[in-house]
């Protein structure tokens, strides 16, 4: 992992300020869905992309009938 040298505290409600600067660079807007992990005493923050439901891929995803599904599998799909 990269350090930034930013420094920030968490407020009275538990909340860091991401600096624009990093939100720009990472392509993230107000709303956008995040995804927060944590493994021993390390918080990482990623924008959040779904999988698809059957092989685990981000890439070209759909939502089809409520479920995250990718092209691939989409097209595997029409075919049964």
């Amino acid at each position: 992992m990269k350090t930034t040298g930013v420094i920030r505290k968490i407020d009275g409600l538990g909340r860091i300020v991401i600096p624009m600067e990093i939100r720009n660079k990472l392509n993230i807007s107000e709303n956008d869905p995040l995804e927060i992990h944590v493994e021993g005493s390390t918080i990482s923050v990623k924008k959040y992309e779904p999988d698809c439901t059957f092989c685990g891929s981000s890439k070209n995803v759909v939502e089809y009938k409520g479920k995250i599904v990718c092209e691939k599998c989409l097209g595997e799909l029409k075919k049964m």
